[in-house]
């Protein structure tokens, strides 16, 4: 669990809900259907018709790396290389076919397959190279569907608070409806700005760092692997690998 998203989020509640106590408005002044509907739901329309099927299906999927980003460590992992590339350095390439069977994570276990196979080294750069590029990229496209929400939700807002003045104009004969109905007029604003400075817009910003350590880490794992397919003194490999960690 990341604790400072959880706390970021509890915090983003506290500002909103708090200053509008302290403000002298009171909480149930946050709450407004006709808002909710034009901001929330006209935010979503807007990402609808931006977004293919399948990029907004991957971005609710990874949205939960905002708060569980995937588990990696590297320096267990180029632990793990050094010892892979001790293998390949007395017992050759072939004795890796045996931690291949072993391995879980797809991209590992395709470079090690290469290696037993004997392929060039680099014929496994331009392999792995080219399938890191398409993750990272459809991964991006899924953080941007959060980014796109947090420039719709604002614009939305304003034309939520528009309509709401629109509907103030109508009622100028009746005194005791123009706060009222100014007041619900703003909460559309609250809720465009809110909802994508305090979340939507972080969340993207976090999904892309999140995206970046993974790129980071997969290539040191394209590294570690060339360096063994040409193969490399073990403590070489370990020392070029943990420049990776800064």
């Amino acid at each position: 669990m990341d604790k400072l998203s959880a706390t970021g989020i509890v915090l983003a509640f506290v500002a909103l809900i708090g200053g509008s106590i302290l403000k002298g408005s009171g909480v149930s002044s946050l709450f407004g259907a006709a808002a909710f509907v034009i901001v929330i739901v006209g935010t979503l329309a807007s990402i609808f018709v931006q977004t293919p099927g399948a990029v907004f299906k991957h971005a609710m999927k990874i949205v939960k790396w905002v708060f569980v980003p995937p588990q990696q460590d590297p320096e267990a992992l180029i632990g793990r290389i050094v010892e892979w590339s001790g293998i390949a350095r007395k017992q050759g390439l072939l004795a890796l076919e045996g931690v291949v069977e072993g391995e879980s994570d797809s991209f590992i276990k395709k470079g090690l397959q290469m290696l037993v196979d004997g392929a060039e080294p680099d014929a496994i750069r331009n392999i792995l190279e080219v399938e890191l590029s398409s993750k990272e990229h459809f991964d991006t496209q899924g953080a941007k569907v959060f980014e796109g929400m947090g420039i719709y939700a604002p614009t939305l807002g304003i034309i939520g608070a528009v309509m709401g003045l629109m509907a103030v104009m109508k009622n100028l004969a009746d005194p005791s409806k123009l706060g009222h109905g100014i007041a619900a007029a703003f909460i559309a604003t609250i809720y465009g700005i809110a909802s994508a400075n305090l979340f939507f817009l972080p969340m993207a910003s976090k999904l892309k760092s999140v995206i970046a350590d993974q790129t980071r880490v997969r290539e040191m794992i394209i590294e570690g692997l060339i360096s063994i397919s040409q193969g490399e003194n073990p403590r070489n490999i370990e020392s070029k690998l943990k420049g990776y960690l800064h």
